[in-house]
């Protein structure tokens, strides 16, 4: 039998750590891994990412991730997506706090409060009407409403977040776009033709 204190290789000690966390599942893997790093005051990879599954969706395969290395917090999110609307900025609020976000801080559902609290830490200029932020992602097919004021983020959300933001082309940075008027279009259509 071999001794607690003897100094294992490398190889031994990858060993050891892969057996005693394949049976854990991807998020308690992760958790894992994080205590250990705390406990013996290390920083933990930032390239630590988990196998999930959409809101809804199949688990992906083993080795496939959302994203290689996901930023830990709601500013550099932003920074790496660069979402164009307050709609896809609620979006990934929502992943942030369902996914991302420190276990304290961490939730399925969002409400108007969130929205406010987090476009704020990450810099995000806030709607100039913040009550009506999650029914218009809702509208546009982001949110799944659940009643008293609370929204989950869908699929269709979540999608956007993990595989879609950023939309614009590398070396670009978007800027807000702006809501066009109703019938604006028509009328310069008609202004044209005269």
């Amino acid at each position: 039998m071999e001794k607690q204190d003897t100094p294992k290789t490398l190889g031994q000690a990858i060993d050891a750590i892969v057996e005693a966390l394949k049976s854990l599942e991807d998020t308690s893997q992760v958790t894992a891994i994080r205590a250990a790093c705390d406990h013996l005051k290390i920083r933990p990879p930032e390239t630590i990412a988990i196998r999930q599954a959409p809101p809804g969706g199949t688990p992906l395969p083993a080795g496939a991730s959302v994203t290689p290395a996901m930023p830990t917090d709601i500013r550099t999110l932003k920074q790496e997506k660069r979402p164009s609307t307050a709609n896809e900025m609620a979006a990934l609020v929502a992943f942030y706090l369902s996914e991302l976000a420190p276990e304290t801080e961490r939730k399925a559902q969002v409400q108007q409060e969130d929205m406010v609290k987090y476009f704020k830490q990450a810099g995000y200029p806030l709607p100039k009407k913040p009550r009506f932020l999650l029914t218009n992602a809702k509208n546009s097919g982001y949110f799944d409403f659940l009643g008293e004021g609370k929204y989950r983020v869908n699929a269709v959300g979540y999608n956007l977040v993990a595989h879609n933001l950023p939309r614009a082309k590398s070396g670009e940075t978007p800027t807000p776009r702006r809501k066009r008027r109703k019938g604006s279009s028509a009328q310069s259509r008609k202004k044209s033709k005269k």
